[in-house]
């Protein structure tokens, strides 16, 4: 698990989220669709089933069972993308300042 979700603050804890998945992924098999199964554990357990599917989605696609990004993609994609946000920002800011060095420059070539 990524370093920014671990610190994340949820109202599970991660061990228990962790026994939530393990329930469902080694019991699945027990019942007639996933969502019965994610149905069950969530009442025993006291969790919004939806929350506990997207634990369930989240986990298989971290395992390679299901397409899409894993956690740590996700996380990466995260700072790169907030990375780019920076850099754009930072040549905005420069091509100002040589815009404006620059206009400067030719108002004392031209006195």
């Amino acid at each position: 698990m990524s370093e920014e979700k671990s610190r994340r603050r949820t109202p599970y804890p991660a061990e228990m989220r962790e026994r939530a998945i393990r329930m469902i992924l080694d019991h699945q098999d027990e019942y007639p669709s996933q969502w019965a199964a994610i149905g069950s554990v969530a009442e025993k357990l006291s969790v919004n089933r939806e929350t506990l599917r997207l634990w369930v989605r989240r986990a298989e696609t971290d395992e390679g069972r299901r397409p899409g990004l894993t956690t740590d993609e996700r996380a990466r994609m995260k700072a790169l993308e907030r990375e780019n946000k920076e850099l754009r920002r930072a040549n905005e800011i420069l091509k100002s300042a040589a815009t404006f060095f620059g206009a400067e420059l030719d108002r004392r070539q031209q006195r």
